[in-house]
């Protein structure tokens, strides 16, 4: 048994088992996990420093949970879009592959926490050998994401299998992993997973990571593996109440990930997912944050504020608005908020 599979296997799933200096009361919580279960393993359990933090309510289940009267169990429609099981095809081009229905850390926020984790999400050999023969049906499909769950809870030797099917299809070009393993559990990249991901360019990793905290020298080590096996890296991060909504924090968090060879790709408003309306900030707070790091930090740093669309109308940019006027001259503001002109006619210019 490798070290990150013997962390996995340490994982506490029971609130009664967390540490007395993180416990609030455990009893009531024991109905939360009945419904969206939990799993927190030995690496990312000693990052929480107190009850209430920002690493804790990522990770720790919470009785606002299970009363929340606003978002519902599948608010982007993947059911809906699944021609196969376990495959969504919202895009013309790209599609969501599901491999998995297990994680490193079950996320409080998770979009899928109607399933991950649970006999809903049930994926069998069967269901797989459906989705590819539905890929080799649908030439325009060109792209691939790899999810779950966590795709990279796989074993090598069925990682390798997948990918190695994918790349048979002769229509995709591109595949995609999502993942937060270099975060939650960043010991399950090694070299030989790394050298085992570098067969099957052009391969690329989005991973997830929320606050300063999760950057760690563990982390840092697991994605230099990654991008030293060439792989682009990318982090589609999340905004979330109490853990991340301010602009200070995201300065570190984006800055440091681009230490780590990692692109910051996405900055997602909170999904309407059934048991995290509590995680959600108004979307003005998220514009405002993009605001205030525009121009004041590297664009390498900047990641896109999106929104996911509600029922799979799919990904809508929200930017803070600059132009003034649009006519003869283009009237903005920049990011110290002056004024700025620029002729847009030949002659004026």
């Amino acid at each position: 048994m490798e070290d990150w599979q013997q962390l996995l296997k340490d994982s506490l799933t029971e609130p009664a088992q967390l540490p007395a200096h993180l416990r609030r009361d455990h009893t009531p919580l024991e109905t939360v996990i009945a419904t969206f279960p939990m799993r927190i393993n030995p690496y990312y359990l000693q990052l929480i420093e107190r009850p209430g933090d920002p690493i804790w309510r990522q990770a720790i289940p919470d009785l606002p949970e299970l009363h929340d009267p606003v978002c519902i169990s599948d608010p982007l429609g993947e059911e809906d879009l699944s021609p196969v099981p376990n495959l969504v095809h919202k895009y013309p081009d790209r599609v969501l592959l599901l491999v998995t229905n297990q994680c490193a850390m079950y996320c409080r926020f998770c979009t899928r926490k109607r399933k991950v984790g649970t006999k809903k999400m049930a994926i069998s050999p069967s269901d797989l050998n459906e989705a590819i023969r539905y890929l080799h049906q649908t030439p325009q499909v060109r792209e691939i994401l790899i999810s779950g769950g966590d795709p990279l809870l796989l074993s090598d030797e069925r990682l390798d299998e997948l990918l190695t099917r994918l790349r048979e299809i002769p229509t995709i070009e591109v595949i995609r992993m999502g993942t937060r393993v270099p975060c939650t559990l960043p010991m399950r990249i090694t070299e030989k997973l790394a050298a085992i991901l570098g067969k099957h360019h052009p391969l690329y990793i989005n991973t997830h990571f929320n606050h300063p905290r999760e950057l760690t020298p563990e982390a840092f080590h697991a994605c230099g593996l990654l991008a030293n096996a060439g792989i682009p890296l990318g982090c589609q991060t999340v905004l979330l109440k109490n853990v991340n909504n301010n602009a200070e924090t995201l300065r570190q968090l984006f800055l440091g990930l681009l230490k780590m060879r990692v692109r910051p790709y996405y900055l997602f408003q909170g999904d309407l997912t059934l048991g995290t309306n509590h995680f959600r900030t108004p979307s003005n707070q998220g514009i405002s944050i993009m605001r205030q790091l525009i121009g004041h930090i590297s664009g390498m740093a900047i990641p896109t504020f999106v929104l996911d669309g509600p029922g799979g109308k799919g990904k809508i940019p929200l930017t803070p608005e600059y132009i003034l006027k649009q006519g003869d001259d283009l009237v903005f503001k920049n990011y110290l908020g002056e004024t700025c002109v620029y002729p847009e006619s030949g002659d004026a210019i």
